[in-house]
């Protein structure tokens, strides 16, 4: 619109997102963060365990399309558990911290092998942690939403309103019955983590993409910049038409597989 009416106005943007979604960028601002204060979220949520018997706590993670932040914020969760020292004949045991099951957008899974594999854990240990990616099972929980005749609530772009279709509270619902729990406790740590100050690694990330920025602002070249996945990862201005939300997370990338292998969960 600009070019076509003469204006000379360059546009330059930054990638903020704590979904990591944006194509072709690697790293937006802000998603850093976000799982680092997710996952300190948890760790004093996750004290519930022993509050009950039989206890299924659910951790609800930001992320629509996107399972990003979900995984990255359970491996930072797990890095805090290898900080501490665990006394399991004092009732300090890590099974109890642990975390075990991981589901996102991304990711197809069995509900009732899931049920069968999650109950066993709960009979060893008495309780049981999942996090949950706020947009995972969406498509089957609206399908049985519409089949009880209820309306979907859509916000301004069409997208099904979370907060009214509630998944934490849907994946609690599936398993507390299958896992025969007695108490299932629902947390989502969205707008905790959105609102935390940057970290460094994010400062830093942000530092060297205003750098660049501004270059590109004086030289009069226009995009969002970040580091380009189809250019080696170089930091540079990507093309607007380039840019596009919605970037699926690599549920094969070794982030999430060795995170997968360490919890026992295929």
């Amino acid at each position: 619109y600009l070019a076509k009416n003469n204006y000379a106005l360059n546009v330059v943007g930054m990638p903020k997102t704590i979904h990591n979604d944006v194509y072709p960028i690697r790293q937006s601002l802000g998603a850093w963060t976000a799982a680092e204060q997710g996952a300190r979220y948890f760790a004093n949520v996750v004290g519930e365990n022993s509050a009950n018997p039989r206890m299924l706590i659910v951790h609800e993670v930001m992320g629509r399309n996107c399972g990003y932040l979900t995984a990255a914020t359970a491996v930072a969760y797990r890095k805090l558990l290898d900080e501490r020292t665990w006394i399991p004949e004092l009732g300090l045991s890590r099974d109890n911290y642990e975390i075990h099951g991981v589901y996102i957008p991304e990711m197809a899974f069995d509900v009732k092998e899931e049920a069968k594999r999650l109950r066993a854990i709960m009979d060893k240990t008495d309780n049981v942690n999942i996090f949950v990616s706020e947009g995972a099972g969406l498509s089957t929980i609206i399908k049985e939403m519409e089949a009880r005749g209820e309306e979907i609530v859509r916000d301004a772009f069409g997208h099904p309103r979370l907060d009214k279709i509630n998944p934490g509270a849907w994946f609690a619902k599936q398993f507390a019955e299958m896992l025969g729990a007695e108490k299932t406790l629902v947390q989502k740590s969205g707008y905790f983590s959105r609102a935390a100050a940057s970290n460094e690694e994010d400062i830093a990330l942000i530092k060297r993409c205003a750098s660049v920025a501004v270059d590109c602002a004086l030289k009069g070249v226009g995009g969002v910049i970040g580091e380009d996945e189809n250019k080696n990862n170089e930091l540079r201005a990507c093309e607007f038409e380039r840019i596009k939300g919605g970037k699926p997370f690599d549920i094969d990338s070794p982030m999430f597989t060795d995170l997968l292998a360490a919890i026992g969960q295929t």
